[in-house]
């Protein structure tokens, strides 16, 4: 009897087993990479494919959907509805220090508009990234900006694809004093005020495939925008091309103490319409922007407490914490906007192209945009700064492409290229006589940016996976033709002081991303597809 009740309780425990239920494992759902057009940006547009093709054979259902530029950008960051985006952020002369770039990964930052449209959410980075702002000793604020990369590249809730060198071009007939300036090349704000015109013509031709997103200062998320803005607007300081900050419509900045600057302005300004710039038109126009949703320059504005009127030409900004960065870059990034014309704006962001005040204080004035074709401003006799300008007016012609853009170098239509060469027109332009190229090396970054928020990219597995899945060497040698390096961080290794050199890379390595995954639980179905 024994041996029998062991038996049966044997042919039990196998019967349980035979009932245990299997759970059956579901494939992937389908993934969309976007990214521009490939008139647009043949280098971003390729670099898709190229992508998109490794991870299909990692076993994943992927379409490449190319948008047009504005509707990229709405997709992106005002709507945040997208798996994957490539797009870049550029090295504006401002972002040599490490703020801004460090600010888009901020999940303060997660927010529709906002500078972190992928959701990365890390409360131990959000604290690093509050420490480094406050500490105003640089070694010390350097060990804070290592540790924060150290801390979020495991993660790859963005993968900086490559730095592209800065290669631009312009006539050397028509113009000179055309100085480059760091991670801007040409297409800076201080090469319209230092051109020295050569000819009879004092009008500077800037031509680009690309044109603003809009010229509302309260509702532009593209560098493209601020480009054209920030020259008729003016700013507190600007960034010389030494990049060193400038008082500009400040006369003196003042640190009282950590947490309290003080401003001075200087005497006689006006805005464009002959209204008198003072005092009130800074306190209003900086607590405008921290009361409205425009969210591109919280990172910079988030230290700000109040703002007080201290004069008809003084103004005291006090902080809710210290800020390293403050008087240098906060000051040297917020337009300066005049009162009487924004104050009954409640809803900024609404305004349609034909509402919105175009006027500034800036050494130039807005003349005209048409849109898909041109702009223009002209000099601004009237400011403090107008007799160290050349040029009498400067001339944006936008085109459908790279291609039309070098063609109008090379005919002479235009004077200057706002955005990079293409690797084939380079050996070209140094043919020319009549064209002086210039390089200079870029600390902006194309990326690849994950929704976090969404499935499978809310997985740090499969977001590594994807990463070791993209061969990003061949994009720089075969796409860039070696004018570039691969992405390692946010910030770039040119930008050396706050870059992190022992940060984990991510090889291109198809077995490694296997690998990573199989770790996770994943596998691939009879038909190589993945699932979980």
């Amino acid at each position: 009897m024994k041996s029998k009740a062991i038996g049966l309780g044997a042919s039990l425990a196998a019967t349980a087993a035979l009932t245990v239920p299997v759970v059956a494992q579901e494939r992937i759902p389908p993934v969309e990479i976007y990214t521009t057009t490939e008139s647009y940006d043949p280098i971003r547009y390729e670099g898709a494919f190229i992508i998109a093709d490794a991870w299909r054979e990692l076993g994943l259902d992927v379409t490449v959907t190319p948008l047009e530029f504005r509707t990229l950008l709405d997709r992106f960051y005002s709507e945040q509805d997208f798996d994957a985006t490539i797009l870049g952020w550029s090295g504006r002369v401002d972002r040599l220090d490490p703020q801004f770039f460090l600010g888009t990964l901020d999940s303060r930052q997660a927010g529709l508009g906002a500078n972190n449209p992928g959701g990365y959410s890390n409360p131990d980075y959000d604290a690093l990234f509050d420490a480094q702002g406050a500490e105003f000793d640089v070694n010390a604020r350097q060990a804070i900006v290592h540790e924060m990369q150290e801390l979020y590249v495991p993660d790859v809730p963005v993968v900086v694809l490559f730095n592209r060198d800065e290669v631009v071009a312009y006539n050397n007939t028509t113009f000179a004093n055309m100085n480059a300036m760091a991670g801007e090349a040409l297409y800076s704000e201080w090469v319209p005020m230092e051109a020295e015109p050569l000819t009879d013509r004092a009008t500077l031709r800037i031509g680009g495939p690309q044109e603003p997103d809009n010229v509302n200062p309260l509702a532009s998320t593209s560098v493209w925008g601020w480009k054209w803005m920030r020259l008729y607007y003016d700013r507190l300081v600007r960034l010389s091309p030494d990049v060193e900050p400038v008082p500009w419509a400040a006369s003196e900045v003042t640190p009282v103490d950590d947490v309290t600057i003080d401003v001075t302005l200087r005497e006689g300004m006006s805005f464009h319409d002959g209204e008198l710039l003072t005092a009130e038109d800074v306190v209003f126009t900086f607590e405008y922007y921290m009361n409205s949703d425009y969210s591109y320059f919280d990172s910079y504005l988030a230290a700000i407490d109040t703002v007080e009127q201290t004069g008809d030409l003084s103004v005291r900004f006090n902080l809710r914490e210290p800020s390293a960065p403050f008087a240098t870059i906060t000051l040297s990034q917020i337009p300066i906007l005049p009162q009487h014309l924004w104050e009954g704006i409640e809803d900024p962001g609404e305004l349609t192209p034909d509402e919105i005040p175009t006027v500034g204080s800036g050494p130039f004035v807005f003349n005209r945009y048409d849109r898909g074709e041109f702009m223009s401003i002209t000099t601004n006799a009237d400011h403090f700064h107008a007799d160290e300008i050349a040029v009498d007016a400067v001339e944006f012609v936008i085109y459908a492409d790279a291609e039309g853009v070098f063609t109008a170098l090379q005919t002479g239509q235009i004077d200057m290229t706002a955005w990079r060469l293409e690797p084939g027109q380079i050996p070209l332009a140094e043919e020319n006589e009549e064209l002086t190229v210039v390089s200079v090396p870029d600390f902006g970054y194309y990326h690849m940016t994950f929704n976090t928020r969404r499935a499978p990219f809310d997985d740090v597995a499969v977001r590594r996976a994807l990463t070791m899945a993209m061969d990003r060497e061949r994009m720089v040698n075969v796409l860039l033709d070696g004018r570039g390096e691969v992405g390692t961080s946010i910030i770039a290794p040119v930008n050396a002081f706050w870059h992190a050199p022992f940060i984990e890379r991510f090889e291109f390595d198809m077995e490694a991303a296997r690998a990573e995954l199989e770790g996770a639980g994943y596998s691939w179905d009879a038909d190589g597809r993945l699932q979980r």
